[in-house]
């Protein structure tokens, strides 16, 4: 009998210097995730450079500008499987000046590897990833104690590190973090297991990694269907879309939003093939049972915990583009599948927003938007601003609601 393996997107983030990219690049060989000639590039690079051994840091340093510096500046993403998981990951930039890149990275990780430099401990970079971290909800949080050989895998430096970060994160509301010594140069503890720390009893980072809950919150949610396609077959409309949360039987009741409509779902097709049930993240076609004046952007719901309809938009942001955001600019936001006006009423007492700038806004929408709080769901409680001149991203903003 076949099974299916189910899909973990990961992000790492740090400050500089504390190994993201060599963390990354060692999970990928380790795991046997890196083809032949993607290693003798790497190995290329690296005797140019003068280094004796491959450097796996190249592997996620794709850009040759990072290369040419050492550092990371760009959001690199990676495709890798074991048998057990699928996984995507974005290896994000440690600088500040690249905070945006981490928010494009977070945003959709249901898990945030925050390095540390065992000899550095809890910096302030460290600080504002656990904050980012926090503001986007992301499940789960590793924190991953890194350069552990150059400590001499001193287990009383590791527990240091973890009390340090375990009350910044209970001063930014982050509800829990796994720490986890690791040497990534050397590979203790990344793949398999360290001889070098007994005193340690959790698992290595990539059993973590295969074993961790994934898609809880989806699952758990209300049903979110937005529509993203309308196709007619004569007299017959299906919609079709992601379901983003929850789950919808045939039989169901429920609402359009934003008209108020309510139907019963008639039918339900999941890649072609008609089902009884679907759930989300699935991709589905959905046939009412009457004749409704559904389009793209709306949004069906079912359940008596139905979004929030409103003009009025609070949200904390992460300010995305070089152009400032300012009181009075008319944007365009974008949330799951509907665009509509609006306006910047409020930035939080603050005149501008400049890139990479986290805050407060407040937004008045030309349409009604049905919103969920963010801190209940991160795929309808997100939304984007959009420059209506160019259609260029401004700012990811993440739904506050009263």
């Amino acid at each position: 009998m076949s099974t299916t393996i189910d899909t973990l997107r990961f992000a790492t983030a740090g400050s500089v210097d504390d190994g993201k990219s060599t963390l990354v690049g060692r999970l990928l060989h380790d795991s046997k995730s890196v083809l032949a000639d993607q290693l003798e590039a790497v190995a290329h690079a690296s005797r140019n450079r003068g280094q004796e051994t491959p450097d796996l840091a190249l592997l996620t340093d794709g850009l040759r500008a990072e290369r040419e510096q050492g550092i990371t500046i760009d959001v690199a993403y990676r495709y890798f499987a074991t048998p057990v998981r699928r996984f995507i990951l974005a290896d994000t930039p440690g600088h500040v000046q690249y905070t945006r890149n981490m928010v494009t990275g977070a945003s959709t990780a249901e898990l945030t590897i925050i390095l540390v430099d065992a000899r550095n401990g809890v910096v302030e970079q460290t600080r504002r990833h656990a904050a980012i971290a926090a503001l986007l909800r992301v499940p789960h949080v590793v924190l991953a104690v890194n350069k552990m050989d150059l400590v001499g895998y001193e287990e009383k430096e590791f527990d240091r590190i973890v009390e340090d970060f375990a009350g910044h994160a209970a001063e930014l509301g982050l509800p829990s973090f796994t720490p986890i010594p690791v040497s990534a140069l050397v590979g203790d503890n990344v793949v398999d297991r360290s001889a070098h720390m007994d005193w340690y009893g959790g698992p290595a980072l990539l059993e973590f990694l295969e074993n961790v809950p994934v898609g809880v919150e989806a699952a758990d949610a209300p049903a979110r269907f937005p529509v993203q396609y309308v196709i007619r077959h004569g007299e017959v409309r299906h919609y079709a879309g992601q379901l983003v949360s929850g789950a919808l039987r045939v039989g169901d009741r429920v609402t359009v939003h934003p008209s108020g409509e309510s139907s019963e779902i008639a039918g339900i097709d999941v890649l072609g093939v008609a089902a009884e049930v679907a759930y989300a993240p699935q991709s589905i076609g959905v046939r009412l049972a009457d004749q409704r004046d559904v389009s793209r952007g709306d949004m069906i719901t079912a359940g008596v915990d139905v979004p929030a309809l409103t003009r009025d938009v609070r949200a904390s942001v992460c300010h995305l583009a070089d152009r400032p955001l300012r009181v009075g600019d008319r944007v365009l936001v974008r949330h799951t599948t509907r665009t509509v006006k609006a306006i910047v009423k409020d930035l939080g007492g603050a005149g501008e927003l400049s890139a990479n700038d986290l805050g407060r806004a407040t937004l008045r929408t030309a349409e009604p938007l049905a919103l969920d709080d963010y801190a209940v769901s991160r795929r309808t409680g997100a939304f984007i601003l959009i420059d209506p001149a160019d259609g260029s991203t401004l700012t990811a903003g993440m739904a506050e609601l009263p």
